[in-house]
């Protein structure tokens, strides 16, 4: 027990030699002066100036250019002519046919004083397209049998194109049309055909209607024409701006079979003075 105790005794004592005493000031570490070899081989750290950062001119917008908008010219449209519809009144009884001329089947009767509203006319105004009034049955009359009261040059005129001949339900049109030219003279034929007993709308009137457009001095001239036979010859002189042209109908009493186009024979020299 004694001699733990002189052994703790001793260890205390020999740690309080070991501490430095107050007021013995420590030693100071002794400075390296380093020398000229470690100085040059020290890289030097000059310093570097930072680089300036250099603005980028924000361009400016600018702003696109529209494109002018190109004012397109408005086409006028030619104006439509209005047409005249005029009243006339019947001076003397006259047959209303279906077609413009003497040759077309007979459709109703006109006596003296009707009054009718007319709508149309042949080219010529020869023949006029008339109806009863706010009437849909129109037909044509001969116009020195009536007293029209207007210009008749008003009327639309409406042949063949808005005024078409009733077809016929129970013959097929005529075959075989032809046409030969010589000089100002053209011959036109066709395969003839024979009426069934009944058909006839008379004992006397024509089986065949031809319906021919031919220059006559210098103007372009319609002209109808009843048949018996199958054979027709006109005249058709040079001159005209349109070309001459015409069709042929067989004719039975409840219509018209066809048309047959008559292939129209060029003038002499025509096709030469058309070739570049």
């Amino acid at each position: 027990m004694r001699r733990a105790l002189f052994g703790l005794v001793g260890l205390v004592l020999l740690s309080a030699c070991n501490l430095p005493t107050a007021g013995t000031p420590s030693p100071r570490p002794t400075a390296v002066t380093p020398t000229r070899a470690a100085a040059a081989a020290a890289p030097s750290r000059t310093p570097t100036a930072a680089p300036t950062s250099a603005r980028t001119a924000t361009p400016t917008a600018t702003s696109t250019p529209r494109p002018t908008a190109t004012v397109t010219p408005t086409l006028t449209p030619s104006p439509v002519p209005t047409w005249a519809v005029l009243r006339a009144e019947v001076t003397q009884q006259a047959n209303c046919r279906y077609g413009p001329g003497w040759m077309y089947l007979y459709k109703y009767g006109l006596y003296p004083g009707y009054v009718m509203e007319v709508i149309g006319r042949l080219d010529d105004a020869s023949w006029l397209w008339v109806q009863a009034i706010g009437g849909d049955n129109p037909c044509w009359v001969k116009a020195d049998l009536l007293d029209v009261r207007g210009d008749v040059w008003m009327l639309e005129p409406v042949y063949p194109e808005k005024a078409p001949l009733p077809v016929s339900p129970y013959y097929p049109p005529l075959g075989n049309v032809q046409a030969v030219r010589a000089g100002d003279q053209v011959t036109i034929t066709w395969t003839g055909q024979f009426l069934r007993a009944g058909d006839e709308e008379a004992p006397n009137r024509p089986i065949y209607v031809a319906e021919i457009w031919a220059c006559e001095d210098g103007e372009l001239r319609f002209t109808p024409y009843g048949l018996y036979t199958e054979t027709l010859t006109v005249t058709d002189q040079p001159g005209c701006d349109a070309p001459s042209h015409g069709q042929v109908y067989f004719s039975e009493k409840h219509g018209y079979a066809g048309p047959s186009v008559i292939p129209w024979p060029p003038h002499e020299g025509a096709d030469a003075d058309a070739a570049p």
